[in-house]
């Protein structure tokens, strides 16, 4: 793969030899960050686990304590007093089947997130096709098939993000902005570690975090000592 001249730059400032530590790991992604955006921080995590089995998936959802810096468009499926609770929550489309046919018929994901209360599932679920790949389908272990629409959206909007196993058994998830400070970045980075690491399947055999890196949107990865990942 070619590279641009920016990046070639930014990974002459990485020791490829080393494991950092997160912090140190951190910095000199602020540092070297080239682009003329905020670049999204990103932490990619590879499990010692098999994803092709049930009793081997690692999924979740955890609230980064200072967000992602991502505004989060949020829809819900919901009817009646939960569409209510749901719109004053700050959810940003309410629905019912009419999202269900718009989402069918105009091929529309102008959102990032999707919620539903149980009783909808049977209107989403004919969705599966259209969200499944993307990523976008409610899932009760996410926390976003719930009849408290209300915490959802607003856990969502603090900063709520989903992490999974991909078919090659690494996780990726942002944790923040370029812009943010390291503390930040390494608060959010620790708390989604502590839930991956809380997340542990017990069919999971052998070493847990064979690998895990930060990069920005732009930037080259940084490996992080995964001894050191809680530190």
């Amino acid at each position: 793969m070619k590279r641009g001249k920016k990046y070639l730059e930014s990974l002459k400032q990485i020791d490829r030899t080393k494991l950092y530590e997160p912090t140190e790991a951190l910095e000199l992604i602020k540092k070297i960050a080239s682009a003329k955006f905020d670049e999204t921080v990103e932490a990619h995590i590879r499990l010692g686990v098999d994803s092709r089995h049930a009793d081997q998936q690692v999924r979740g959802a955890v609230v980064l304590p200072h967000g992602t810096g991502k505004t989060v468009l949020v829809l819900v499926f919901a009817k009646g007093d939960k569409a209510t609770e749901a719109e004053q929550a700050g959810a940003d489309y309410v629905g019912a089947e009419e999202l269900a046919t718009k989402i069918q018929k105009e091929n529309w994901f102008d959102f990032d997130v999707v919620v539903a209360t149980p009783d909808m599932m049977g209107v989403v679920g004919r969705l599966g096709r259209l969200l499944g790949p993307k990523g976008l389908m409610p899932n009760p272990k996410a926390g976003t098939v719930t009849n408290d629409v209300a915490r959802a959206v607003a856990e969502i909007k603090a900063g709520k993000i989903e992490y999974r196993l991909d078919k090659t058994n690494i996780i990726h998830c942002p944790i923040g902005k370029v812009s943010f400070e390291t503390e930040k970045l390494v608060e959010n980075f620790r708390t989604l570690m502590e839930a991956i690491i809380k997340a542990k399947p017990a069919a999971a055999k052998g070493q847990y975090l064979r690998s895990v890196t930060v990069a920005s949107t732009m930037g080259p990865g940084i490996k992080i000592n995964q001894q050191k990942v809680l530190d």
